[in-house]
């Protein structure tokens, strides 16, 4: 159900499509195997169109995408752990000395993420851009160039624009916070 009227357009733009790539990224560090991202992507703007469309209120569009992807996506994997699709490890083989992150240094880099994500959605559209396919898809400066139709000097200068301003989102975070 794609947005009909050109008020609509703008809101989908700016209030959904303009997070998908934070959306891609969220999605992928916490469903990394099983889960179709492309799907789920889609299937959360259309139902968060649809819920729109229907008069609910959203106080945050972002929250309510990302929660209902998250939902679709625990939705997913509870239905193929019930038709037996996801099989569970034998015990035996699990590592009895995981060194893996602990809790703290997952709430830690989750909270660095959300600090980082709130930088670069306070950017300018075609820097927030930029930033976005070089800092989260790894996109060289030339292929970034190539896929948003711009110089490779354009896109040099809006990183170098990205970083000064992200660099002052955090100082003015730290200001806020009383730490030096």
């Amino acid at each position: 159900m794609p947005p009909s009227t050109p008020e609509e357009s703008r809101w989908f733009e700016t209030r959904l499509q303009a997070h998908e790539p934070m959306l891609r990224a969220w999605l992928h560090s916490r469903f990394p195997q099983g889960v179709e991202i492309d799907d789920l992507v889609q299937e959360a703007y259309a139902r968060v169109l649809r819920a729109r469309a229907a008069g609910a209120t959203m106080q945050s569009p972002k929250a309510f995408l990302f929660a209902t992807a998250r939902n679709l996506a625990l939705d997913l994997l509870r239905h193929r752990q019930a038709r037996g699709e996801v099989h569970l490890v034998p015990i035996d083989t699990l590592d009895v000395l995981d060194e893996a992150d602990g809790i703290p240094e997952i709430a830690d880099r989750n909270e660095k993420l959300e600090l980082l994500t709130a930088a670069i959605q306070s950017l300018p559209d075609r820097c927030r851009q930029v930033m976005t396919l070089r800092k989260i898809y790894g996109l060289s400066q030339k292929e970034i160039a190539s896929r948003l139709g711009i110089s490779e000097h354009t896109v040099s200068a809006q990183l170098t624009i990205g970083v000064r301003k992200c660099t002052e989102h955090f100082a003015l975070l730290r200001r806020e916070e009383g730490r030096p």
